[in-house]
């Protein structure tokens, strides 16, 4: 692994990185979706998933557009 970051472009670190977010994004839709379900209304914590998911969610997608261009010419 470490041999292939070392050669990546930097097209597909921008990918990797938009991975990385989608899936700290899909990680906090789970939690989110865990606290909505819980049954007593007072332990639900103080982390904003939903905040967090938008977040993720939004720039693993702009890192991903931006880096298609660079990993199709690669």
């Amino acid at each position: 692994m470490k041999a292939f970051l070392t050669f990546a472009s930097e097209a597909e670190i921008v990918a990797l990185w938009g991975i990385a977010c989608l899936s700290a994004a899909i990680f906090a839709l789970v939690m989110e979706r865990r606290r909505s379900k819980r049954t007593s209304i007072d332990n639900v914590g103080w982390v904003p998933w939903t905040g967090l998911f938008l977040t993720f969610a939004v720039l693993g997608g702009a890192l991903l557009v931006v880096s298609i261009p660079g990993v199709i010419r690669g």
